[in-house]
Formats: C-alpha cells, sequence, structure tokens
C-alpha cells in the first residue's frame, strides 16, 4: 500500500525550517535545499508542497502569525474575568515579543516584514494578519473605555465634567499596534531594553485609560 503523508504536516514542518534559518541568516539566505535539509526531507518533498519559493515563505508567513495569534488568544482565555484593559496590556505585551523567548520569533517576524516590502504576496498576507489584530484590539480598547467611562461616571456627577470628543477604538487600536511593532524593532536592535519597552507601552497604555476619563 501507499504510504500515507501528512501534507499539511509537512507543510507545517517546512515552515518552521524556514523560520529557524530565516532567524539565523534572514530570508535572502534560504534555499530550498537548505530548507529541504534542515527540515530532514527530500527536495521533491518540498517541490511537491510548494510551486515556488514565494509560496513557500508565504505559508510559512502565515504560520508564524498564527502561533503569535493562538498565543495572544491563550492569554486572554487564561484569564476570562480580567477587566477588558489589563486584556489589552497582555496582548499588547504577547504582540510586541519583548521577552527573551521570543527573541527568535521576533527576528523571523521583521525579516518577514522586510520582505515583505517587495513581495506582495507577503504584504498581503501581513496586512490579513494586521487586520484579524487590528479587529481584535479593537473591540479589546472599546470595552476598555466603557469601563473607564463607567467607573468615571460613578465617582463625578456628569454635569460637572467637561465635554470631551470621544476617544475611537479603532484610531486607538491602530495607534497601539504600530506602537508595539517599533518596540519590537527597538529591543532587537538594542536602542531599548526589554524592561524598558515594556515600561513605554504600559505608559502609553495608562496615559489612554487617563484621556478617557476625562
Amino acid at each position: 500500500m501507499p504510504k500515507h503523508v501528512d501534507h499539511e504536516g509537512r507543510r507545517r514542518l517546512i515552515a518552521e525550517a524556514v523560520c529557524r534559518l530565516a532567524d539565523e541568516r534572514g530570508l535572502e539566505g534560504v534555499t530550498l535545499r537548505d530548507v529541504a535539509a534542515r527540515a530532514q526531507v527530500s527536495m521533491g518533498a518540498v517541490q511537491r508542497c510548494f510551486s515556488t519559493k514565494e509560496e513557500m515563505l508565504d505559508f510559512a508567513l502565515g504560520h508564524v502569525g498564527e502561533r503569535i495569534g493562538e498565543r495572544v488568544r491563550a492569554r486572554l482565555v487564561r484569564s476570562p474575568a480580567q477587566s477588558a484593559g489589563t486584556a489589552l496590556g497582555h496582548a499588547a505585551t504577547e504582540i510586541s515579543l519583548l521577552r527573551e523567548e521570543h527573541r527568535a520569533q521576533a527576528r523571523v517576524w521583521l525579516a518577514f516584514v522586510a520582505q515583505a516590502v517587495v513581495s506582495e504576496p507577503l504584504a498581503a498576507t501581513l496586512k490579513t494578519n494586521y487586520a484579524a489584530l487590528e479587529q481584535t484590539f479593537t473591540r479589546l480598547v472599546a470595552e476598555a473605555l466603557e469601563d473607564v467611562a463607567d467607573a468615571a461616571g460613578a465617582v463625578t456627577e456628569a454635569g460637572d465634567r467637561a465635554a470631551a470628543e470621544p476617544l475611537d477604538p479603532r484610531r486607538e487600536a491602530r495607534a497601539l499596534l504600530a506602537l508595539a511593532d517599533g518596540l519590537t524593532t527597538h529591543v532587537l536592535i538594542g536602542h531599548l531594553a526589554p524592561q524598558e519597552a515594556h515600561d513605554v507601552l504600559h505608559a502609553h497604555l495608562g496615559a489612554l485609560w487617563e484621556r478617557a476619563a476625562h
């Protein structure tokens, strides 16, 4: 009988090999032959899974994005009773990849971001990943802003509070995502220590809740 091959499992195995090589030498150093050797499969197996190197890289990028998204969702599920503001802080910390155990993943992610500037398929995959994160962050920001407004209203009579323009959850979510991305880069190149980046991120969130309360 012909040997059964887990096609999707092999594609993920190859994607992991791509990520390890990208971490070591950047995407420019990733070749089909090296990927096959690292994944311990034949060149033919790689070519049966992916018709081109671009297709292989695109799948690997989606694989990295899924892993980061899964970690964000797992962090939120672990503490279902937490406030929306706390959940947002945890999620932002996860996607910033500031912890030492996520440093390799941060290097791989930024290698793909750099390549996406000259690759439309990679750029399209990145935009899909960012859109999903933006949706999650927008929901959490909206919920957190409601919590802050309710708490402020319980302390101060509405008539005594100065009218302020409502904050836009989507705009704030986009700003937070951009900040998280920037902090990843600053930590990787050594401009900021991880704790310094963490402090910047949470100072931004603190200022957001302060603005929401007034």
